[in-house]
């Protein structure tokens, strides 16, 4: 590359766990060749409760940065995350898992699920959480990480799983690796920002001691103010309220309980849901409510009351406003994190979207001229992933039966985006899902909401006919077998915890 039209000065703004992930990656691709500074103040909090995560944060540390898995989850307080365990979503008392990896094994053309199908409407079958391994070690509390030994295609050959962490750990460690790989940390607020008059892009900031720190690129990490995407910028927001309609959240961390369960809860209240995160040392709680039809104190009171260990602080507020940024990428400024917009933490996709940006920033990474269209893909590629993984929420909300409170009336009254409808009348009709280009959420994750949630498919797919009777219940039934043998045993994941992974106290 010319050097002279390489970019070589870096600003982060904003620490946080977006912050100091960028900073990581960015020291660990660019090298020497670029100066990369991340500018934080430690009067300003960060919001630090997005505390559960996807599988590719194993790729993101594991393969990217080069983080050893067993310091990561011991630096963090962390746990193992198979799921997502939904209580009272489709009506009060259902309960399903949302398991991360496949539903049983694909045969030909067609998914495992079309099989079970044809098996479950004729009342022969249990229902799906019996063919994925992730739905079947959680509710046992059970955890390996896959057998190294199982054939190639078995769902046991390489398990999909995810972590529970403190975030605010998570940055604190990254910051290590970061300032070990070349950042520069610089301490202060900012209270101005320096444009160029012939074409808006940002110059620098200046510091409430006086620095002024230049750059040729920023990151805006600054969390949902947006401080250079949004106030210097003006790129306006893409508001999604009236689709999900939760609009601020109480979170409250509890004393630990043993034994740790391996899965994120999520429970459905009057005005939202509650999350439970178990750490190592606590539990993370929440209560994501629409604030149209609870009040702070009300919504604080049934989160208090919800606990399973004793409250160690007072029930922290938090305001948002679901949607994301016009644009991602303006002229010489990439938003990250809560910058970028917010999606709620329903299916703990926060941490998954920033490095998403990352990765993104990384593969489309512009030279000194900024050609235009690497933000032009950028950005429509971030607002394709922004959108499907909104649609993947709505689908909570509005498959519902439940009808006993208003805000659940109006989640299932709603009208739906025209994709989200078309994903659910295909479905219905023969259990269909067609992923949708590069969709974060892929087949199993919405055959198993839906189904989770008594959208239940009228039929099923014309191919499983051809399949004789005696061999479609031996693949089935054989399935939840060897599964239910695998599972039943594995060590406990406390036990694999206290073997592996037990972090020292706080």
């Amino acid at each position: 590359m010319n050097t002279l039209n390489r970019i070589n000065h870096i600003t982060v703004v904003g620490g946080g766990s977006a912050g100091w992930m960028a900073a990581t990656a960015l020291a660990t691709y660019l090298g020497k060749g670029a100066t990369i500074r991340l500018i934080e103040s430690e009067e300003i909090g960060i919001v630090g409760v997005g505390e559960a995560s996807v599988p590719h944060i194993k790729l993101f540390n594991g393969q990217w940065l080069g983080i050893d898995e067993a310091e990561f989850v011991k630096r963090t307080q962390g746990t193992v995350k198979l799921g997502i365990q939904f209580n009272d979503w489709g009506r009060i008392g259902d309960s399903y898992i949302h398991g991360f990896g496949a539903i049983g094994r694909s045969m030909g053309p067609l998914p495992f699920h079309q099989f079970w199908l044809k098996q479950f409407l004729a009342g022969r079958a249990p229902d799906i959480g019996h063919y994925t391994p992730q739905t079947m070690m959680a509710p046992q509390g059970r955890f390996a990480p896959g057998d190294r030994n199982a054939p190639p295609h078995s769902p046991l050959a390489d398990i999909a799983y995810a972590y529970h962490f403190d975030a605010t750990l998570y940055a604190r460690y990254l910051r290590e690796l970061a300032e070990q790989r070349g950042v520069q940390r610089i301490e202060g607020k900012i209270v101005s920002v320096q444009q160029r008059a012939d074409d808006g892009y940002i110059e620098s900031v200046t510091l409430e001691s006086g620095q002024v720190v230049d750059g040729e690129l920023f990151i805006d990490c600054s969390g949902f103010r947006g401080l250079l995407i949004e106030q210097t910028l003006k790129t306006g927001y893409v508001d999604w309220t009236h689709w999900l309609p939760c609009d601020r959240a109480m979170a409250v961390p509890s004393a630990s309980v043993e034994p740790i369960t391996p899965y994120t809860r999520a429970t459905a209240r009057a005005a939202g849901w509650q999350w439970r995160i178990p750490l190592q040392h606590r539990i993370g709680n929440g209560y994501v409510y629409s604030s149209r039809h609870i009040s702070d104190d009300e919504a604080a009171a049934t989160l208090l009351a919800n606990l399973d260990g004793e409250a160690l602080a007072e029930p922290r507020p938090l305001r948002f406003t679901t949607g994301m940024r016009k644009k991602f990428w303006n002229k010489n400024v990439v938003a990250l994190g809560l910058a970028s917009g917010f999606l709620e933490p329903l299916e703990s996709t926060s941490i998954y979207l920033a490095q998403s940006g990352i990765t993104r920033l990384l593969s489309l990474f512009p030279k000194r001229d900024f050609n235009p269209l690497l933000a032009e893909r950028y950005n429509r590629e971030s607002a394709f992933e922004y959108e499907r993984v909104r649609d993947f929420l709505i689908l909570h909300y509005n498959a519902t039966e439940r009808n006993d409170t208003p805000f659940w009336d109006d989640c299932r009254t709603m009208s739906i985006p025209d994709s989200l409808r078309e994903a659910v009348e295909l479905f219905r009709a023969d259990g269909r899902y067609f992923r949708n280009g590069e969709d974060f959420f892929a087949l199993p994750s919405w055959v198993q909401v839906m189904l989770g949630q008594r959208i239940m498919p009228q039929s099923y797919h014309p191919i499983v006919d051809e399949m004789p009777e005696d061999k479609l219940i031996e693949q089935v039934d054989g399935m939840r077998a060897m599964l239910a043998h695998a599972v039943a045993s594995m060590p406990t994941h406390q036990e694999w915890i206290n073997r592996y992974w037990k972090a020292s106290a706080p």
